[in-house]
């Protein structure tokens, strides 16, 4: 099925999907002509297709009538990577009651990480990163810690696009980055400190599975004004990351291929 819109001969499928995108960057609520500017569509498609989105609970409005996503949307987002979410969330939680700090796992989303699970306590640090979020790999430490040891074409693809600097401090030259990545392969962790979020640093090291390949990234995040007390927290973070090793072992191979990783970092 194809109507009238901007992208000619686009499915039906397509345009609710290009709906829902518009809502992956950030959670916020969406005025339906945001909406119609980010999606690209006409504002009678959207207006339609978002009634029936709601209907169904997919998507539903604020106070102001502003869209955002509905909770069976959510409900059913909970299904994805669950057995892969369900063996990490307990050491997540260990981690954090040794050392107090916020906690996440990520793993490699083409040329972002995508964060898996996060536990974090009442200590005020910045935030950047949200459980099904995605940040730059280059700009984050649980980033490094999985680029470090991917296979040399992607870090050529990563490294060869575009680098976002999202902070003043945010390393986005290429060659200083090579040889980061080089250091972090060499003392096996990574350390970020506000090049995705002022006033926030981090600690992350890499989680591998069974046969030796990068898996994923595991990370802490502190306040700028207690940088001086990240690397004590190594130990535990290394002891931490080989019991999730042992932990995905036993998942079947399904479990340890989420979606996310077949997006390839496009290839310079």
């Amino acid at each position: 099925m194809a109507g009238r819109t901007t992208s000619p001969g686009q499915t039906v499928t397509s345009r609710v999907l290009s709906i829902l995108a518009v809502f992956e960057s950030s959670p916020s609520a969406r005025t339906l002509s945001e909406i119609c500017a980010e999606s690209g569509l006409p504002q009678s498609t959207v207006h339609r297709l978002l009634g029936e989105l709601e209907e169904w609970g997919a998507v539903q409005r604020d106070a102001r009538g502003r869209y955002q996503i509905g909770l069976r949307l959510w409900e059913l987002g909970q299904h994805a990577g669950r057995q892969l979410r369900d063996v990490v969330r307990p050491y997540l939680q260990d981690l954090f009651g040794l050392t107090q700090e916020t906690a996440h796992f990520a793993i490699r989303d083409g040329a972002d990480v995508l964060y898996i699970d996060r536990v974090y306590g009442s200590r005020r640090v910045p935030q950047a990163s949200r459980v099904g979020g995605r940040l730059p790999m280059h700009a984050t430490a649980v980033g490094r810690a999985i680029l470090a040891f991917e296979e040399g074409w992607v870090r050529d693809a990563v490294l060869g696009a575009a680098l976002v600097q999202r902070t003043p401090f945010t390393k986005a030259d290429p060659e200083q980055l090579r040889k980061e990545l080089d250091k972090v392969r060499g003392q096996g962790f990574a350390v970020a400190s506000e090049e995705v979020r002022l006033g926030s640093c981090s600690l992350a090291v890499p989680v591998f599975q069974a046969d030796g390949r990068i898996f994923g990234g595991l990370g802490i995040v502190l306040p700028t004004s207690r940088a001086h007390q990240l690397e004590r927290n190594l130990p535990i973070l290394l002891g931490t990351a080989e019991r999730i090793q042992a932990g995905i072992a036993h998942l079947p191979k399904a479990a340890l291929q989420p979606a996310a990783r077949a997006r390839k970092p496009q290839q310079p």
